[in-house]
């Protein structure tokens, strides 16, 4: 098993860690929550566990679904191996039912079920404040070439679609979430970073309760309760 060594990197919600293999990271999951780019913070009790362990089962779902992703192993509770990834500066959003920044920014009411999903990409960058961009700029920036922004949005739909139809089964509407790619040292495009209720909207099917990182962003209570509750109907 590979052993734990310096840490790399710490960001809002997890740290990286160095291991005995130069090709191998563990990422461990914290309990701390930031919104609107780190201006309000607070803790969700529990919230790493339940990250880590969701983030994994629906990893290796799509793993068989055709998506390549960085995952290895779960070792811990919060503790998950992974494959060393070269992250492509680019948060990839997925939006199937109008909602956040899309209804502030367009002016719609929330709740509205689109005719097909859209693709939005934003800069990762928290000193800009992660703009908006589209594929041009991407290239312009030299972020990515033209054919792996091709390729994540491929397996960025291809995740929607899966995850969609699995949440579906569990009561629950995916109605957004955020994706991060990375390259392997060959340039393989995979999927990265975590699938969980801090980076998907997630919606009660019949009530539209938010089941998400929402309830913290809007002071709206019982985020632990939700958290659990996604969980909880997905057999974890």
């Amino acid at each position: 098993m590979a052993v734990k060594k310096e840490q790399l990197y710490e960001g809002k919600a997890k740290k990286v860690f160095a291991t005995d293999d130069p090709s191998l990271y563990i990422v461990s999951y914290k309990d701390d929550a930031t919104a609107f780019n780190g201006l309000k913070k607070g803790t969700i009790a529990g919230k790493g566990v339940i990250n880590n362990k969701m983030s994994n089962h629906l990893m290796k779902l799509l793993e068989t679904k055709g998506v390549p992703t960085h995952f290895v192993e779960e070792l811990s509770d919060r503790d998950t191996l992974v494959k060393r990834v070269s992250i492509v500066p680019l948060e990839v959003i997925i939006r199937n039912v109008s909602a956040g920044s899309f209804a502030k920014h367009y002016g719609v009411e929330e709740g509205i079920i689109f005719d097909e999903p859209t693709i939005e990409f934003s800069y990762k960058n928290d000193a800009l404040g992660d703009p908006l961009l589209n594929a041009y700029h991407a290239i312009a920036l030299k972020l990515a070439t033209r054919e792996e922004i091709e390729e994540i949005k491929r397996l960025a739909f291809t995740v929607n679609r899966e995850l969609c139809a699995f949440f579906r089964e569990t009561g629950i509407r995916l109605v957004d979430f955020k994706l991060e790619f990375g390259r392997l040292d060959d340039g393989t495009i995979v999927l990265a970073d975590e699938i969980s209720p801090d980076t998907c909207r997630l919606w009660d099917l019949q009530t539209n309760e938010k089941l998400d990182k929402d309830r913290f962003r809007r002071d709206l209570g019982g985020v632990e309760d939700a958290y659990r509750e996604v969980m909880r109907r997905l057999g974890l």
